[in-house]
């Protein structure tokens, strides 16, 4: 299956207790391309850049099979760009500069290669942006992912509505869909979201794994425990990644198919956390992608002998 990301390729400048980076390639769809590639996927990005964007990473993008037919220049313009410090715990953050940019008047459009891609991966964007997406699609695809944050739930909550209305799977931290829901209990919370149109429900807990909910199916997975852990940003947009990229790979939409994308994103995002921004994703081959699903395997496998 084909995959089409919908979000932001962007500039990003953080600091963590470990050091800190100038101005560096992100962007929610830049961490999803890339993890697209590993797994052999074809996908497509559309987005928005300035003219102030390096031709290099642009070339990364081709380079690993990535259609960025629909990524606009804005040759006058100036790219999306944030700055942030991470705290010691590495779970919380200031944001110290927010520049939207291009990203302001963003009109997403839709190449025509990828008109007829099956699975269609929405980065955290304005919902109305995102609603866009969907009119402009000849048909809707098979599956619709909607990735998006409490910002919008805060600002553009009716919009944002009406958007998971026409989601089918829609990935959230515990602490969001606390928000959206209003229930404490994450059960109870994706009960609450499943009415609100997601068949699937993700969950995301950050370091301490994430859940997958289905009718009243449950599936948690935790986090790999790592050594190294310096910079977090981009791993939900990995760990999305991965997990959409599975199913394209798999061709299959299901329960069952779904509980091994997670583990597939989990993964993925492991790896990015090991290194500042996109540099250690950029070095992943394949063959260190099945090293660390081995590592996965070896810590949730188990057999208890009950009297």
């Amino acid at each position: 299956m084909k995959l089409l990301v919908v979000g932001s390729v962007a500039f990003d400048a953080i600091e963590t207790p470990f050091g800190k980076t100038d101005k560096i390639l992100g962007g929610a769809a830049t961490y999803i391309g890339i993890t697209s590639s590993i797994l052999g996927v074809k996908s497509g990005i559309v987005s928005v850049v300035g003219g102030d964007f390096p031709q290099e990473h642009l070339d990364m993008f081709t380079d690993r099979d990535v259609n960025i037919e629909g990524i606009e220049i804005v040759k006058e313009g100036k790219t999306f760009f944030w700055s942030g410090k991470y705290h010691n715990d590495l779970n919380t953050r200031d944001t110290l500069a927010t520049e939207v940019n291009v990203l302001e008047n963003f009109d997403p459009k839709i190449p025509d290669s990828m008109q007829d891609a099956e699975i269609l991966l929405l980065g955290n964007l304005h919902p109305g942006v995102q609603l866009s997406v969907l009119e402009k699609m000849n048909n809707r695809p098979k599956l619709v992912i909607l990735d998006t944050m409490n910002f919008w739930m805060d600002c553009a909550l009716d919009i944002l509505m009406e958007m998971i209305a026409k989601t089918d799977v829609i990935t959230i931290n515990d602490e969001e869909a606390r928000q959206l829901s209003g229930e404490y209990s994450l059960v109870k919370a994706a009960k609450k979201i499943h009415t609100m149109g997601p068949e699937y429900v993700i969950i995301k807990k950050g370091e301490h794994g994430a859940l997958l909910f289905h009718d009243n199916k449950v599936f948690a997975i935790p986090a790999l425990p790592l050594e190294d852990v310096f910079d977090p940003t981009g791993a939900g947009d990995t760990f999305a990644g991965g997990f959409a990229a599975y199913l394209a790979k798999k061709g299959k939409i299901d329960f069952d198919t779904m509980k091994s994308a997670l583990i597939v994103g989990s993964a993925m995002a492991s790896f990015t956390v090991e290194k500042f921004g996109t540099e250690r994703i950029q070095e992943v081959q394949e063959s260190d992608m099945f090293s660390r699903l081995r590592q996965f395997k070896e810590l949730t496998t188990f057999d208890v002998e009950l009297q």
